[in-house]
């Protein structure tokens, strides 16, 4: 492993100044797990317990959902394709908790199957879209596990396609669903805007022969501005749970609630920490899209150093009452702010590439981490220019 180089910025931000810095805006919740992030900034504005192993319930379905997403993406699978219940899936499903009442024998679209997924909460939707696409629920399980890895969620594994109580074998972590959630934002844009914020489902009849249409239990859809996702989970082990998602003014919040004691305390909760992380925080600017942050070495490169750009408008997340746009020249109190990489690079290098990272601490805060990108491509050096590079080495030169 190659040491990490820190590049001091020479941008002060006398904007962040610890004087001008508001006191970090008080908030407390009933919910024995509670974990709040501005996907923007990657700021951490409120975390209880964020790393507690618990079982998910139907949290677990969005992981569900995100292999399927991502199936489909990929072009395995197909939203029109059409998956059969089994009689042995339904007799073991049709009345196990949240159902989108799905007949045996009866067949049903991806898409259908989605929904039931994420509007109803059904288990049996989950079970066969599993069998659909894996054959069984457990080669599908082994999907949601191999998925968990690749994003890093640390501290979660997964035992069931739809979260049902396993004797632990399924946990979860309030900053693992975060993660989660905001993967599946970022990686499924259109497919989260489809299927997440619908507001009802209707599936099945009842014994009348009226359509059985159910509400989606997302208690903050229509509720907070901006609200459209994502998943509830309830069962007696593991109480009342709630991941949820907004965007307001571009500004997108990710939210995880658990351990509650009633439906009335979820909404109450959910809604609460929602407003106040619109309400006491504020995103400012810091650099915008293409916007040369700092230099970066290169080894073996045709060149010996290449630009860190913004990939996007770079904000960070402050106190209701900061004032100022950062990013400026000026002198003064500034809170730390570096660039980090795995250095020196190594050539080749391709435009665009993630290549380093912004390290903002604001006072009183936790770090806030976000991407820079190379500014150019930069080709491996020639025969010549390696031997040269050689030499500089061996005598120390830059």
């Amino acid at each position: 492993m190659k040491p990490v180089q820190f590049a001091v910025l020479s941008l002060s931000l006398a904007s962040l100044s610890t004087a001008s810095f508001a006191a970090i805006p008080p908030f407390d919740t009933t919910a024995q797990v509670a974990f709040l992030q501005d996907m923007n900034s990657g700021a951490i504005l409120y975390q209880k317990q964020p790393d507690f192993r618990m079982p998910p319930a139907s949290l677990a379905k969005m992981m569900t959902v995100y292999v399927a997403f991502s199936l489909i993406k990929s072009g395995e699978l197909k939203l029109d394709q059409k998956f059969t219940m089994s009689p042995e899936t339904w007799k073991k499903w049709h009345a196990q908790g949240s159902t989108m009442f799905i007949a045996a024998g009866e067949q049903v679209s991806v898409a259908d199957l989605l929904s039931g997924i994420i509007t109803l909460s059904g288990n049996d939707a989950c079970i066969v879209l599993a069998e659909g696409i894996a054959g069984t629920e457990p080669a599908f399980v082994n999907l949601m596990n191999q998925q968990a890895q690749r994003l890093g969620l640390k501290n979660s594994h997964f035992g069931t396609a739809n979260g049902w109580p396993d004797g632990g074998v399924t946990y979860v972590t309030a900053r693992d669903l975060a993660t989660l959630a905001e993967a599946t934002i970022r990686d499924y844009p259109d497919l989260y805007k489809q299927f997440y914020a619908k507001p009802n489902f209707a599936w099945g009849k009842t014994m009348g022969g009226a359509n059985i249409s159910q509400e989606n239990r997302d208690p903050i859809l229509g509720k907070v501005p901006g609200a459209d996702g994502l998943k509830t989970g309830h069962t007696e082990e593991a109480g009342y749970g709630f991941t949820g998602s907004a965007e307001q003014g571009g500004r997108r919040l990710v939210m995880v609630l658990a351990g509650m004691q009633s439906w009335n305390e979820r909404v109450n909760q959910s809604i609460a920490l929602m407003n106040w992380g619109f309400q006491a925080w504020r995103l400012k600017p810091l650099f915008a899209k293409g916007k040369r942050v700092d230099m970066a070495e290169v080894q073996g490169g045709s060149s010996s150093k290449v630009g860190l750009v913004a990939p996007r408008d770079l904000a960070v997340t402050v106190p209701l009452g900061v004032g100022g746009i950062l990013g400026q020249r000026a002198g003064g109190d500034a809170p730390p702010m570096k660039v980090v990489y795995e250095g020196p690079i190594k050539a080749p290098i391709t435009a665009g590439q993630h290549i380093a990272d912004l390290v903002v601490s604001p006072p009183g805060q936790d770090q806030q981490v976000l991407p820079l990108v190379a500014e150019n491509d930069v080709g491996e050096a020639g025969f010549f220019g390696r031997i040269w590079a050689s030499i500089k080495a061996l005598f120390g030169f830059a």
